[in-house]
C-alpha cells in the first residue's frame, strides 16, 4: 500500500514524507508556497518605520518650541545669583538630585529661565551666607540666606512625584518672584535636617516668626469693671 493510501485511510491524517514517483506532483506546489511565505511588503514596513520616526520628530520639535515659547515668557526673570568666594563655614553638605523649579505653590508651572528647567545632579552647601547649588553640567546659582523664605518636605514638582516627603523643596525670591526648588539627596534620610537647618536661616519661616504675645497687666493693677447696661426706662 502506498504512502498517500496510508495518509487518506489514517484516522489521524499523520503526513508521511513522500518518496518515489507519487511525490512528483506535490513537489512544485509545496516548494512553491515555502518560497511565497519568504516574500515581505518591505515597502509597507519602511513606510511605517518612516511615519514613526516622523511623529517622534514632530513631537519633540512641539516640545522644544513649549521650552522656548516658556523661556521667553520667563525673560524678566533676572540672572541667578553666584556665590561670592567665601561662602564660609558649611553647615551642612550633600549630594543628590536636582528636579526643578516652579512658581511657588504651583507644582505644575515649572520655571526654564536661565537652566532651571534642566533636571541634572546637584551638590548643595548651606552655610551663613546662603544655600550654594552646583550642578555639573548645567547652570550653578546660589541662593543668597536673605532670599530664603522656607524649607518643606513634599512630594512632587515640575511633574516629577515621589513617595511622600521624598523631595527637599527650598522657596526663595528671585527678581520679586517667589519660587520652588526641588532637591532629593542621595540620603533622603537627611531631608528633615536640611528643612530645619534652611528654616533657621529663613527671615519668613514658620519657626522664625515670633508670635504675638499679648503683655500682662502691672501687678496690682484692677481692671474696671463693665458699667451695666441700662435697660429701657419703664
Amino acid at each position: 500500500m502506498t504512502t498517500a493510501m496510508l495518509n487518506l485511510l489514517s484516522p489521524h491524517r499523520v503526513s508521511l514524507p513522500l518518496s518515489g514517483p507519487l511525490a512528483a506532483p506535490f513537489a512544485g506546489p509545496l516548494a512553491a508556497e515555502q518560497k511565497s511565505a519568504e516574500v515581505t511588503d518591505w515597502a509597507a514596513r519602511i513606510g511605517w518605520v518612516a511615519g514613526l520616526l516622523l511623529f517622534i520628530a514632530l513631537v519633540y520639535w512641539l516640545m522644544r518650541q513649549g521650552w522656548k515659547w516658556r523661556g521667553s515668557l520667563q525673560s524678566d526673570l533676572p540672572e541667578l545669583p553666584t556665590a561670592p568666594e567665601d561662602l564660609g563655614t558649611a553647615k551642612l553638605t550633600t549630594a543628590g538630585r536636582y528636579h526643578g523649579s516652579t512658581t511657588a505653590g504651583q507644582w505644575l508651572d515649572r520655571i526654564v529661565a536661565h537652566g532651571l528647567g534642566a533636571r541634572s545632579r546637584a551638590e548643595l552647601t548651606l552655610t551663613d551666607a546662603g544655600l550654594d547649588v552646583v550642578r555639573p553640567g548645567a547652570n550653578d546659582f546660589f541662593i543668597p540666606a536673605a532670599q530664603l523664605r522656607e524649607a518643606r518636605l513634599d512630594k512632587g514638582i515640575a511633574g516629577k512625584v515621589l513617595a511622600e516627603g521624598g523631595l527637599l523643596i527650598v522657596t526663595w525670591e528671585h527678581g520679586g518672584r517667589l519660587i520652588d526648588s526641588g532637591f532629593r539627596s542621595d540620603r533622603s534620610a537627611e531631608h528633615t535636617a536640611w528643612v530645619e537647618a534652611v528654616n533657621s536661616l529663613s527671615v519668613d519661616s514658620p519657626s522664625r516668626k515670633v508670635p504675638s504675645v499679648t503683655a500682662p497687666a502691672p501687678a496690682g493693677a484692677t481692671t474696671a469693671p463693665h458699667a451695666p447696661t441700662e435697660g429701657p426706662a419703664r
